[in-house]
């Protein structure tokens, strides 16, 4: 079983499209890790603050299949796709680690950049998995968060129910 994890985010209905990217991630996958939910405001265009969590699950499913099960609860989700990288989202579920496995083969990228670039990714992942180790720098997710620059995208812990 692999240990796998996930950044949920969402700005259009947040609350409502967080709790069922959640729950559709425990009916796929089972039982799940869920962080804390984070506030921060849009990053790479204007728009609506957006909520974010990482949640960690085991699986038997290969990433491949991982994310295309993510894709599924998109489309649950409403998601539309365009061409524009950052925009509102109602769903935004992003397969960060998949065990220690490094992939540079797209789409598919593990670990995904945004666990080291995001605050709004690594607080979350610190909270849940803090000895984890990150498979290329080969140190820990508490560690990278110490050394984060967290102003760059200022947190909110929210109080959400999921």
């Amino acid at each position: 079983m692999a240990m796998v994890f996930v950044g949920l985010g969402s700005n259009i209905d947040p609350e409502d499209n967080l709790r069922l990217g959640v729950e559709e991630l425990r009916r796929r996958f089972g039982e799940i890790v869920v962080s804390g939910v984070y506030r921060n405001a849009a990053v790479g265009f204007e728009g609506a603050d957006f909520l974010n969590l990482v949640a960690g699950f085991t699986s038997d499913a290969g990433p491949a299949e991982i994310c295309r099960q993510i894709e599924e609860i998109h489309d649950l989700a409403g998601r539309q796709r365009g061409q524009e990288r950052f925009a509102a989202r109602s769903l935004d579920i992003d397969l960060l680690l998949y065990d220690d496995l490094v992939v540079d083969d797209p789409p598919l990228q593990l670990p995904r950049d945004d666990v080291l670039e995001y605050s709004f990714v690594l607080r979350p992942l610190a909270e849940i998995a803090p000895e984890l180790v990150h498979p290329v720098t080969g140190r820990t997710m508490r560690d990278h968060w110490q050394e984060c620059d967290a102003g760059r995208h200022p947190l909110v812990l929210e109080d959400v129910i999921l």
